[in-house]
């Protein structure tokens, strides 16, 4: 594919061929970096703009958010009264700026500093961000923990990063104390989100820790002022323990609202709520119940509206039902409305010229079903369907656009652009100052050099890159080669220069009969049948087949309509219907919902076995 017709993309590196010693480093295709930022390595300077804190320091009036925009809404929460949620109730720019103050004050006061290390332990909320941006003021380092985990993950993390202080939500404070006494080698305070009651004091102070509630907390500063320490480019911000396994193309406004539900602990809701603080919009957080999510987000009424693709496809879900129970003449002109207007967006329209009239007739009810104001739908974290994303940029009247990125890679590498429909199931080009090539897998089948089709592994390079894996030198150098971060995914490029996600590298396994299988391609496969919610194949190297377990759709069974050509030996031959979908609770998958392939395994050992026994 030659490069002068990737036309998102500009050429900075020649191609690598194989070298020729045995166990050398394989091909590699050219370097690209995107068109839009002119093939730059790095972005513009932006004065005063040195760290996370900038975001909301007043040093600055003409850039900076709290001096710019002091009575922005910022973060808010439902207000509960007599058990029932309410309306959102606001602090704003200026209110958590002076928050903050105060919580920087109360960690200095511990004699907690610069490169001291803090964990964040609980559900999105107000006082996370707090915490997170007092850590930003003082350089800090900030060590989230994803809710979900239980106390024997807490334990590890609270003492590889050597955490010396913990913010923690109300509730969770019991899991913190099953990791003692292990955890008090160092961690030395705890800070609730809210209360703290007699028991949990008393326990927690036996073991020489000290515990505050939140208001105790803010007062334990006082009136000192301490000076915020100077902060260099190449210091540390986060200690980010990933999950296991941007530029908005239309820019963000100080209108714009974010729902907050995916996880502060993980990198793609962490940028985003950065980005947000920086252009002063407003964040609100939801009540950590996903069944309460829609409603949630229709009394907020969101302008951007960022998913994992599981979101999104039981959005999918519940629209395509909504549909097929309408009646003749509502389905009738639903299906005219959106073949009239996908038609329209496949010519090249942009998705609110294609159809004004049907957009007011039938899709603003869609719209209004996530909250009436979503311009901007951004899904990330694992690939989205092609039909699931054709049909929502079809009916949401928004932008639907598809990024990828990495814990390693400061969240977003790739994203779609709007209103290009030609970019369907891709993650688009990379975005500005990412440089990007593919590396040949020979084991899998995949070349990088290759004129038609260019596919390998996608390795990454630029200033966004981490700095390498906390007290893991060893896999620090397994990923970093040359300053390349080898993802472990393996992309092919388009003709106009957007990326496809087709593979995991890591995932491949032979069979007893020596074939190589590549799992999540064939659960990518099997996964776009209309009946299956979520798939999970499954083989080895005793074995001659593969097996799987299946969460099927039951509406979508009645709607399957195509098939894809397999080999005989990609073929799954048994199947477990299991009707409780995947969840976190079994620990079966990571909190933005991809699956855990070894706890899986052991969760269903004995339903793998047999159904390689009854086949036999």
């Amino acid at each position: 594919m030659a490069a002068s017709t990737m036309k998102h993309l500009v050429q900075v590196g020649e191609a690598r061929e194989a070298a020729e010693e045995d166990g050398g480093a394989p091909s590699a295709g050219p370097a690209y970096r995107c068109a839009y930022g002119g093939g730059a390595a790095s972005p513009p300077a932006v004065p005063g703009l040195e760290c996370c804190w900038t975001y909301s320091a007043t040093s600055l009036p003409d850039l900076m958010t709290v001096e710019r925009c002091p009575d922005n809404k910022m973060l808010g929460r439902r207000e509960i009264v007599d058990g029932k949620a309410g309306k959102y109730t606001w602090i704003t720019y200026k209110e958590a700026y002076d928050t903050v103050i105060k919580v920087g004050a109360s960690i200095r006061s511990l004699g907690v500093g610069k490169g001291g290390r803090c964990g964040i332990y609980g559900a999105n909320c107000p006082e996370w961000v707090i915490s997170m941006q007092a850590c930003n003021a003082h350089g800090i380092y900030c060590v989230p923990l994803y809710d979900t985990l239980g106390a024997g993950a807490v334990e590890f993390i609270l003492c590889h990063a050597e955490v010396e202080i913990a913010f923690i939500e109300e509730k969770k404070i019991g899991e913190v104390l099953k990791t003692f006494p292990n955890a008090t080698k160092y961690l030395k305070t705890i800070v609730s989100f809210g209360k703290v009651n007699p028991e949990q004091k008393e326990k927690v102070e036996q073991n020489g820790v000290s515990i505050y509630s939140w208001e105790e907390f803010l007062q334990l500063g006082g009136e000192e002022k301490y000076e915020l320490p100077t902060k260099q480019k190449d210091d540390i911000c986060t200690i980010m323990y990933t999950s296991g396994t941007t530029g908005d193309p239309k820019g963000l406004r100080e209108d714009d609202v974010y729902i907050s539900y995916l996880p502060l602990a993980h990198i793609f809701d962490r940028v985003l709520e950065e980005v947000f603080i920086h252009h002063g919009a407003s964040i609100g957080f939801w009540r950590g119940d996903v069944k309460l999510l829609v409603e949630d987000i229709g009394e907020l009424k969101p302008t951007i509206f960022c998913a994992v693709p599981r979101v999104l496809d039981r959005i999918y879900g519940g629209l395509q039902d909504k549909v097929s129970t309408g009646g003749f003449l509502k389905k009738t002109l639903f299906n005219v409305a959106y073949k009239y207007k996908q038609g329209n967006m496949v010519k090249g329209s942009k998705h609110e010229e294609a159809a004004a009239m049907f957009d007011k007739l039938v899709f603003t009810k869609v719209k209004r079903g996530l909250g009436g104001r979503v311009r901007l739908i951004l899904s990330g974290a694992a690939p989205l369907s092609n039909h699931v994303e054709e049909y929502l940029r079809v009916v949401t009247c928004s932008l639907v656009l598809q990024g990828y990125g990495l814990t390693e890679t400061c969240a977003g590498s790739f994203v779609s652009l709007p209103n290009n429909m030609s970019m369907l199931g891709t993650v688009g080009p990379p975005v500005p100052y990412v440089e990007v090539h593919l590396e040949s897998v020979p084991e899998m089948g995949y070349d990088a050099l290759s004129k038609e089709s260019p596919r390998g592994e996608i390795c990454i390079r630029g200033d966004t890159l981490f700095s390498g894996y906390h007290k893991r030198e060893d896999l620090t150098k397994e990923v970093l080669v040359d300053g390349w971060f080898h993802t472990g995914d393996i992309g092919e490029w388009q003709s106009d220069g957007s990326m496809k996600i087709i593979d995991r590298k890591k995932n491949i396994f032979k069979l007893s009969q020596g074939e190589y299988v590549a799992v999540e391609n064939l659960e990518n496969i099997f996964g776009q049948a209309p009946g299956v919610d979520s798939i999970w194949v499954y083989g080895n190297s005793f074995e001659s087949c593969l097996v799987a377990v299946v969460n099927p759709n039951k509406q979508a069974l009645e709607r399957w309509a195509e098939s894809n050509g397999l080999k005989g030996f990609e073929l799954i031959r048994a199947v477990h219907l299991e009707p409780v979908p995947f969840d976190m609770d079994r620990d079966l998958i990571t909190p933005t919902y991809k699956k855990k392939r070894p706890q899986l395994l052991k969760y269903y050992q004995n339903v793998i076995d047999s159904m390689y026994k009854n086949m036999k």
